[in-house]
């Protein structure tokens, strides 16, 4: 009886821990399809969760980071939602691809046509982005979050390297190593890298094929083998059956 109320008490402490940790963590936040690598382009998801019981969320606005600007942002389209993208000059030009580009992308603002993100929901909102910068280990967007009472979330506290996560913290998108064979141009248009897959996957079936073909041959040499080897022995005894009649 004594080790049932334990177990109760137990688990009613680890519901009420979990139930008081879930809305710290349902904040904005962005991640990679696959990898953000330096260098590169990628498409990120901004992933927005309702936090209210008793309101929606209409509308999201991100904003993009002045101090490593990005040239290229292209939004997919999301059901419900009316898109709009805004570009500001730069102080200083940015060279991509061989052309200076004399502004980027500043923000990004997804406005609900309907209910928007519903109590008990979320929502996920996609972008191709780069090129990724280089000299950087992260980028971090500033959010806000406007629910249908007016009530604005702002998503906009840098987390400090090693400390503890912030009340209300800005989305960061963590950037990997870059590519090799993915690096920069070859990344933008995606034929350097279609051409060296194709390669390698040529490549590798001619491989796949000679391997398969070796083994082939090698089976029919060890069945043929074998059957020399016993017609062989069936000779030998019947010359010796012959020998001793």
């Amino acid at each position: 009886m004594n080790v049932s109320r334990a177990a109760v008490a137990g688990a009613l402490a680890a519901s009420t821990v979990l139930l008081l940790a879930g809305p710290a963590a349902a904040h904005v936040s962005v991640q990679p399809q696959g990898e953000a690598a330096k260098g590169g382009y990628a498409t990120v998801n901004f992933k927005v969760p309702n936090e209210r019981d008793d309101a929606s969320t209409v509308k999201l606005e991100v904003n993009f980071p002045t101090d490593h600007p990005l040239a290229s942002v292209s939004p997919q389209p999301v059901a419900g939602w009316k898109i709009e993208v805004t570009r500001s000059k730069l102080a200083e030009p940015l060279e991509v691809h061989g052309k200076k580009i004399n502004e980027a992308v500043s923000k990004v603002t997804w406005t609900a046509d309907g209910k928007g993100v519903e109590p008990g929901f979320f929502q996920q909102f996609p972008l191709s982005v780069g090129q990724l910068p280089e000299d950087a280990d992260q980028l971090v967007f500033k959010a806000l979050q406007t629910y249908s009472d007016k009530e604005v979330v702002r998503w906009i506290e840098e987390p400090a390297e090693g400390g503890e996560e912030p009340e209300s913290p800005a989305p960061v998108l963590r950037l990997t190593a870059a590519a090799a064979d993915a690096h920069g141009g070859a990344a933008a248009d995606g034929k350097g890298t279609d051409a060296e897959h194709a390669k390698e996957t040529t490549a590798s079936s001619e491989t796949a094929a000679s391997g398969n073909g070796s083994d082939s041959t090698a089976r029919v040499l060890g069945v043929v083998g074998i059957v020399i080897g016993v017609a062989g022995v069936a000779f030998g005894v019947l010359a010796g059956r012959r020998r001793s009649a």
